[in-house]
């Protein structure tokens, strides 16, 4: 989440509720439009008049409702922000609102001379509606942790004494044994001692392929069994399970980042010590010239004016367009130091499975036997007729890569029906295709058929291989006659369309690298690199990455001075969301990476992530420049309030100074409109 749960929160304002924001500004409204019509400097700025039995009380009464109840999350914010020893808007509006409260709380019993009544009022409704603005289009960060835990089942099929009972997995202890069928998901870590199945283990490993899981291997709580049943014997429960061990990196990660301040309360932090420091120098100096009245009005107005209304719109107002403008776009923006802190990537590193890759795979040759139709009998060379057999004997099959397989025969037209469909777990499949036995696996298959692979057909399918595709081999495999290898299928992780365009404009936008990171295989990874135009020496590639060291690399990207956006989908890319500047995830992905990032992308498009860029870029500026009309105000108002021009007979009176604040706030919301023009989509 990079700032995405309570150890990063909200940004400095973790903890807080929109919902309640919402409504202590419409409950402080409210209270504010009486304060503002009775007050009498607003009646002698329109002319008119109102008096009634108790209008003197209206403001003293209801400024103080405002003053307690919408003024309350500044004051706890403020001292949250003393005690952390780090000023920064709370702290800022704490002193405004204060200050304002009791001149005005004196006045009214006559022993000042200052009306703040409806200033305190509106600067409370006013700041209330930004915090509540921003809250609001940022959303708060949600809990990727439970997500993490979702992903075991609820209950296992735990074996004693040969029975099977179904049980709560909060149940199941070490020396178990669990019972695992085909499409479910392990209960906890454990290793396999009875049967053999392909592990769907992408949500751990980033691996695109099933991997093979006989009597003996480790298997992970949270993988799918894809095709076969397999028994479990439960090594590890609880905390010891690996997705334990990704939810404390996520924890770590996102706590890491805990210490960065948004650029708005790096500004008010210096408003706060210039205002103290200016009230301070007011004071004494109207007091030295013996003048004790002046020195308390002055001051007092230099405090209260310190903190403009625009200072509270500045960044909310370009917040709310910025995630507005994004949402439009099927971009979430969780975070707003993300948004600010996206302008300053110079490194995106993508994870390759899901993301710069489809995540499935596509059937991208056939390659028949020369002199064969694939069927056993001379004729055609084309890899029809093998496609056609490969695919009725997978279609009752549920393995992906048959899935990938049928999709391609489809096109071609309906498969023949096949009979008696066998599956072979961690070898392949079998099944009868017009009164002949026929079956489609990889190497470990033909080792168990005794079958010889033709050398023009390791020959053609050498390169494919080597780049890491996954070949498997179609073969006849008669009863009275030796098993005879008839071709063989090359099937690849699908690139996406999208992945060349986004990282040439991540290039045209000054990123100096682009990296990919993948728990594939470094030959498969360097595929992928080579198709997508990654520069050597330029562009990295991380391949065969863990879960643990995929952290591990963005955190060395870091040290080596880069700022590392990571784009990812999967579970094993939580802990790299998270420790990243900016964690970015597919929307098509897995609700933990979703939960662990600052953006979320609605869809699956790479390009989105130029986008991000362009509208940090854009908003940044416009924050620079709102926050620079905040400060022009009280360059102006700070010290005419102080009184450095009194000699001449030029002073800012509190009323002047609200009119100049007004002016300020509507400059700051134009301003902020400019966002819309901003191109995220390609």
């Amino acid at each position: 989440m990079a700032e995405h749960t309570a150890g990063r929160g909200h940004d400095r304002h973790a903890g807080h509720d929109p919902e309640a924001f919402r409504r202590k500004f419409w409950v402080s409204l409210a209270l504010t439009v009486p304060i503002v019509v009775t007050s009498g400097t607003v009646m002698r700025w329109f002319a008119y008049s109102l008096d009634f039995p108790g209008i003197g009380w209206v403001a003293p009464v209801l400024g103080t409702v405002v003053f307690c109840y919408g003024g309350w999350p500044f004051l706890r914010g403020a001292l949250a922000e003393v005690r952390d020893r780090r000023p920064g808007m709370m702290l800022l509006i704490t002193m405004a609102i204060v200050v304002a409260y009791a001149a005005s709380l004196l006045s009214s019993f006559g022993l000042l001379h200052l009306e703040f009544w409806w200033e305190l009022a509106a600067l409370i409704t006013i700041m209330l509606l930004g915090h509540w603005q921003e809250m609001k289009a940022i959303g708060q960060a949600q809990d990727a942790l439970a997500a993490l835990a979702s992903l075991l089942p609820d209950d296992a099929e735990r074996v004693t004494d040969g029975d099977v009972a179904r049980v709560p997995v909060g149940v199941l202890r070490v020396g178990d044994v669990v019972l695992v069928r085909p499409g479910a998901r392990v209960p906890a870590d454990g290793r396999v001692i009875e049967g053999a199945a392909e592990v769907d283990e992408s949500m751990i490993t980033g691996e695109s392929r099933p991997v093979v899981k006989g009597s003996g291997d480790r298997v992970v709580g949270g993988t799918v069994a894809t095709d076969s049943a397999i028994r479990v014997r439960i090594e590890a429960v609880g905390e010891d399970t690996a997705l334990a061990g990704i939810a404390r990196m996520v924890a770590e990660a996102q706590a890491s980042g805990g210490r960065a301040q948004a650029l708005a309360d790096r500004f008010a932090a210096l408003l706060f010590y210039v205002a103290l420091t200016a009230g301070a120098i007011t004071f004494v100096v109207w007091w030295l010239l013996g003048r004790l009245d002046d020195s308390v009005v002055r001051t007092v107005t230099v405090l209260v004016i310190a903190c403009p209304h625009a200072l509270g719109l500045a960044i909310p107002l370009v917040i709310s367009l910025s995630t507005a403008v994004a949402s439009r776009a099927g971009i979430l923006v969780k975070s707003r130091l993300a948004l600010e802190r996206m302008r300053r990537v110079d490194t995106v590193l993508f994870d390759k499975t899901g993301t710069l890759t489809m995540g499935r795979h596509r059937l991208v040759a056939v390659i028949p036997v020369a002199g064969t139709n694939g069927t056993g009998s001379a004729g055609s060379t084309e890899g029809t007729d093998v496609l056609q057999v490969a695919a009725a004997v997978e279609a009752d099959s549920e393995h992906p890569l048959a899935q990938a397989i049928l999709a391609r025969a489809a096109e071609q037209g309906e498969p023949t029906r096949a009979r008696d469909f066998r599956s072979l777990p961690g070898r392949g499949v079998q099944a009868r295709v017009d009164g002949d036995t026929y079956a489609v696996g990889g190497p470990a298959l033909l080792r168990e058929l005794d079958a010889t692979l033709p050398e023009d057909l390791r020959a053609a399918t050498g390169p494919w291989e080597a780049r890491g595709a996954a070949v498997l081999f179609v073969l006849r495999a008669g009863e009275s006659e030796p098993a005879r290898v008839l071709g063989a299928l090359a099937l690849e992780d699908e690139i996406r369309p999208e992945a060349r365009a986004a990282i040439d404009e991540l290039r045209a936008l000054g990123v100096r690298t682009v990296a990919m990171i993948t728990g594939d295989a470094r030959a498969v990874a360097e595929a992928v690199a080579a198709d997508l135009g990654f520069r050597p020496g330029v562009d990295e590639v991380f391949a065969e990455v863990l879960p643990a060291d995929k952290e591990r690399v963005v955190a060395s990207l870091q040290a080596r001075g880069h700022a590392v956006a990571m784009v990812g989908d999967g579970v094993n890319d939580a802990p790299a969301l998270a420790r990243a500047d900016v964690g970015i995830a597919i929307g098509a992905g897995t609700d933990v990476a979703i939960e662990s990032a600052d953006v979320v992308l609605g869809r699956s498009d790479p390009r989105a992530v130029a986008g991000i860029i362009r509208l940090s870029r854009v908003s940044y500026r416009k924050m620079v420049e709102n926050l620079g009309w905040a400060a022009g105000y009280n360059v102006v108002a700070i010290p005419l309030a102080a009184g450095v021009l009194a000699w001449a007979g030029l002073s800012l009176s509190p009323a002047l100074a609200a009119v100049l604040m007004s002016l300020s706030t509507i400059v700051v919301a134009l301003n902020a409109q400019m966002i819309r023009g901003v191109r995220l989509s390609p």
